[in-house]
């Protein structure tokens, strides 16, 4: 299975990356890929998930193929 991880504003700087492409034998959830990525750290509470550009949970199902994106909260003024 292959997918694309993104990583957007301070997540960027605080993974070391802004996106990585990967290879899984297995299906994933989102937090899932999350722990692989980031060498099993703790998925932060603040993070916005999204899969395929829409707004996911951290249980949601990564199929092959598929965008995961991990973001900062999105503020406004």
């Amino acid at each position: 299975m292959a997918i694309i991880v993104k990583f957007f504003a301070s997540l960027r700087e605080e993974v070391g990356k802004s996106e990585v492409q990967m290879e899984t034998p297995d299906s994933l959830t989102v937090a899932q890929v999350w722990a692989q990525v980031c060498d099993n750290a703790p998925l932060p509470a603040h993070v916005l998930m999204a899969v395929n550009m829409e707004y996911a949970n951290q249980d949601a199902p990564v199929k092959n193929g598929d965008e995961v994106a991990f973001f900062p909260p999105v503020t406004g003024g």
